[in-house]
């Protein structure tokens, strides 16, 4: 029996197949992406021409670590590839991403992708966002409790991500608050009403960006393509 992190580290080996020399690639953030990166970092010592673009302040200081030369949006402002985890993983390929604290690098550097792969095992996957973790909403320090009350209108409970005992910080200096929806109905209006509250700087709804997603199962890898797109 695959234990999750096997799972992981399964599916994160299926999504090197996709990587081609010479590409410049988006490298995620996670204990998912991690098995990415030391595979990238292989292929790398092998010979492949990559360089990869980080999401966060971690995973650049873990490519350099692994000898992944490293690029920037600057230099390279669309990306051939993006590889990185998910939170949550619905039928249409909409996530949840952001538990790691990443997700507003983690979207840019998604959306500058031409082709973006989701990795995870399969107790990711769930019928309707929402239904296991929360979504992490990125607000800036000034003002950020005036978030708390449009988030529970909209049939949230947000949550300050807490470090002992102080505010979780963004790479971005900004705070996150964990909002619970137990199930998102309508993904695209929730995402479109949180974006509307003046504090919010992103969120963790990925809707409409991820190409596939590959699954790490007990019974190998499996491959979701959307069904449907929001």
């Amino acid at each position: 029996m695959l234990t999750q992190e096997e799972m992981k580290r399964a599916a994160a080996e299926v999504s090197l197949s996709y990587v081609r020399p010479g590409m410049v690639l988006g490298l995620g953030t996670g204990s998912t992406a991690r098995h990415v990166l030391e595979g990238v970092a292989r292929l790398v010592r092998e010979g492949a021409d990559l360089r990869g673009v980080p999401t966060s302040l971690a995973t650049a200081e873990a490519a350099k670590l692994l000898g992944i030369p490293l690029t920037s949006l600057e230099e390279h402002p669309e990306l051939d590839l993006a590889i990185d985890g998910a939170d949550e993983v619905d039928p249409a390929l909409n996530l949840i991403k952001g538990m790691g604290g990443a997700l507003f690098r983690e979207k840019i550097v998604a959306a500058a992708a031409k082709t973006f792969i989701v990795v995870v095992d399969g107790s990711k996957v769930v019928r309707r966002l929402g239904t296991q973790a929360p979504v992490p909403v990125e607000v800036h320090p000034f003002g950020w409790r005036t978030a708390i009350r449009p988030l529970e209108t909209l049939g949230g409970s947000p949550e300050l991500r807490k470090r002992d005992g102080e505010p979780v910080r963004t790479d971005n200096g900004n705070y996150l608050l964990d909002t619970r929806f137990n199930g998102i109905r309508s993904p695209a209006k929730l995402a479109a009403a949180i974006s509307s509250i003046p504090v919010v700087v992103e969120h963790g709804l990925f809707l409409g960006m991820a190409d596939l997603a590959l699954v790490g199962t007990a019974d190998g890898v499996k491959t979701m393509r959307p069904s449907r797109r929001p």
